[in-house]
């Protein structure tokens, strides 16, 4: 039987938040990455492993010092897909590591996954996709994915690693936080969370939106482009929803942007027309 042992909160420490990239991806939690098959989700988690291991600036994010990034992925080949987009990205693979699973399968309660960031000293974990790493355990059980995720977690925060968690989505209509595949204690589990998906506007075109926060405001979602020439290609922040991206159709146009719209038109071409109906008002700027 455990002993009880209590303590008072003012005897804890308050500690800030430390991110990896503000406010996307916290240091030391976990953070969920979702989105439909194809949408981009497993190069996003590439190009933010990139931008850590040579320290470049993420959207919103300095420039820091080159951090060690392991790289789990049971689904894409090493050597014909994550390696070569990883290279388009600019990564420094020699700061890029993977377990070994030749011999042993990797899953969520592997005391590799702790022995593995201790061992490189590790800021970034990905593991892709959360499916894949529950071996024997049942994905679709409360209980059970309570207790992974748990664990998942206290080992983030001991070391200060980000831990993130790709996940697929399945097809049935819904809130976001209720498409990925098992429990949604998976996504209860993350402090953060961002979704992938196709900008309606153009399909080669994909958006990060932010949909869960629980440690500050929700960032702005990002557009990022990337072609097999171009490589990936941050383009900056847009005004993407969660319901545009999920289901491929833009937003209704409202009579402030429209009317914002008609303005912007008309500043542009020295000259303002006004349709309404059959009548055409021009109105001349001085």
């Amino acid at each position: 039987m455990a002993v009880l042992k209590m303590t008072k909160l003012s005897e804890i420490q308050s500690e800030p938040v430390e991110w990896l990239w503000e406010p996307y991806i916290p240091c030391g939690m976990i953070t969920l990455i979702q989105g439909d098959g194809g949408e981009g989700k497993t190069t996003t988690a590439l190009a933010i492993a990139a931008a850590v291991t040579t320290g470049n600036a993420l959207p919103g994010r300095r420039a820091t010092v080159p951090a060690p990034v392991i790289l789990q992925n049971a689904e894409d080949s090493y050597p014909k897909k994550l390696k070569p987009t990883l290279e388009k990205c600019g990564a420094n693979l020699d700061l890029i590591e993977r377990i070994d699973e030749d011999e042993c399968a990797l899953t969520f309660s592997d005391e590799r996954i702790e022995q593995a960031i201790v061992r490189t000293g590790a800021k970034l974990f990905i593991l892709d996709p959360v499916q894949a790493f529950f071996g024997s355990a049942n994905m679709n059980s409360m209980s059970s994915v309570r207790q992974i995720m748990k664990r998942l977690g206290d080992i983030a925060a001991r070391h200060d690693c980000a831990i993130l968690l790709v996940g697929h989505m399945n097809k049935s209509g819904g809130k976001a936080a209720y498409r990925g595949h098992g429990s949604v204690d998976i996504y209860a589990a993350a402090r953060c969370v961002i979704t992938v998906g196709k900008m309606p506007i153009d399909e080669n075109i994909r958006a990060i939106v932010p949909i869960k926060n629980n440690l500050a405001p929700l960032g702005k979602s990002q557009a990022f482009g990337f072609d097999p020439v171009g490589g990936f290609t941050w383009l900056g922040e847009c005004d993407a929803t969660i319901d545009e991206i999920l289901s491929g159709k833009p937003r209704p146009e409202s009579q402030f942007t429209k009317a914002r719209r008609l303005i912007e038109t008309a500043l542009a071409h020295d000259f303002v027309a006004v349709l309404e109906g059959s009548n055409k008002v021009e109105v001349e700027l001085i």
